[in-house]
């Protein structure tokens, strides 16, 4: 959690809450709620030993202003830089990581009675990885002539 408190966002406006679920009784409860109806296919992450919310605060001001005239949402952006050191830091760890982004929204809201203008916009389930995961072969990358070019777009 430290790792991503340090990470860097726009405006140092730190645009995020981390509810860290490791309760048992309050994870099952929370997942019966998100990962209820069409989001059901995303139950699985019920077995995690951990769940991290990750509850958007829009950003400050100047950051505000700043989505507006570029037409991004970089309170988005900042959640995604902090998300990233919590799941490298994760790694180095030992720890797995799944970022889900397909929960009810609105019923972990609830949930947590989060007030009005505040989201959850994804989870992390955390926890040790199976050791036939661990072993898996790594999903193919683009090549990275495919991905990176220099001086020119091409």
């Amino acid at each position: 959690m430290e790792a991503a408190r340090l990470a860097p966002s726009a405006c140092n406006s730190q645009p995020w809450h981390y509810i860290v679920i490791d309760d048992p009784k309050v994870k099952d409860a929370f997942c019966k709620e998100a990962f209820s109806g069409v989001y059901n296919m995303t139950h699985w992450a019920a077995a995690a030993p951990v769940l991290v919310a990750v509850v958007s605060d829009r950003g400050n001001f100047t950051s505000r202003i700043g989505n507006f005239f570029r037409r991004t949402e970089f309170y988005l952006v900042d959640q995604g830089i902090s998300g990233e050191h919590f799941v490298l830091r994760a790694h180095d760890l030992g720890l797995g990581t799944c970022w889900i982004g397909w929960l009810n929204s609105d019923k972990a809201e609830k949930f947590f009675k989060l007030p009005k203008g505040k989201k959850i916009e994804h989870l992390f389930a955390v926890g040790y990885p199976a050791p036939e995961a661990a072993q898996a072969k790594a999903h193919p990358r683009k090549a990275f002539e495919e991905i990176v070019s220099y001086n020119e777009f091409k």
